[in-house]
């Protein structure tokens, strides 16, 4: 079960504040997932430039969920989205990170994401005590689990090409994860209420990618491995 544990009292909290522009919202004028993965990458990356840390790690997502808060609803075009995320938990070689995406000082989605930093070769690197210096207080000891499930696609699924263009590449030669999550927004129908994806393993340039669907279920397949599986539920 996913939890989206509460703001912490103490500790770092680091906030961004954002228009929704054309280039994030869809034919209905609102925040699509895909602009909301792009807003969680890039609050989590001005945290960490901001920390004081090394500027050198690179930190890759596992696995995000997001949710509609109480009274919540998605972000439209032209208005002023805040975020601001914290460290809420961590493991030995790897962290979480909750964001909540505010209107006006009203939450409107919380987000928790997996995160895990790589040393240059791609090996994940442990975590040291320079960051429990910077973001320990709001940690506060929350261990969280690693664990990634494995994740298989049923046979009555619906399966096409997924193309991979030079855009969704990032610099550790990966699918960027806000281009997976462009896969999820091409099969979601309507808005949604909450939303989960999760990668097994990474898309990379030249993998001839197949999206698999069934209802509320999305799966992005290389040979005959999942990569990465969604699971989505209407508003």
């Amino acid at each position: 079960m996913i939890e989206f544990s509460p703001r912490p009292t103490a500790g770092r909290a680091y906030k961004l504040s954002r228009p929704v522009r054309l280039s994030d919202a869809g034919p209905d004028g609102v925040l699509r997932l895909d602009g909301v993965a792009r807003y969680l990458q890039d609050v989590a990356g001005d945290d960490w430039a901001d920390s004081g840390l090394d500027p050198r790690d690179t930190w890759v997502v596992r696995r995000t969920a997001l949710r509609l808060a109480d009274g919540g609803r998605w972000p439209a075009l032209g208005e002023m989205a805040t975020l601001t995320t914290w460290c809420s938990g961590a493991g030995p070689a790897w962290a979480e990170r909750r964001t909540d995406i505010e209107l006006d000082d009203r939450l409107m989605v919380e987000a928790v994401a997996l995160w895990v930093p790589l040393d240059s070769s791609g090996h994940p690197l442990r975590l040291g005590k320079d960051f429990y210096a910077v973001y320990g207080d709001a940690v506060a000891g929350r261990r969280v689990s690693g664990r990634v499930q494995a994740a298989s696609v049923p046979k009555d699924a619906t399966t096409r090409p997924w193309p991979l263009r030079r855009t969704d590449i990032d610099v550790v030669g990966h699918v960027n994860n806000a281009a997976v999550w462009a896969a999820v927004t091409e099969v979601v129908v309507g808005p949604v209420h909450s939303v989960a994806l999760t990668h097994h393993g990474p898309v990379e340039n030249g993998h001839a990618v197949s999206l698999a669907t069934k209802p509320g279920r999305m799966w992005l397949v290389v040979g005959e491995k999942v990569r990465v599986s969604a699971e989505f539920s209407p508003n």
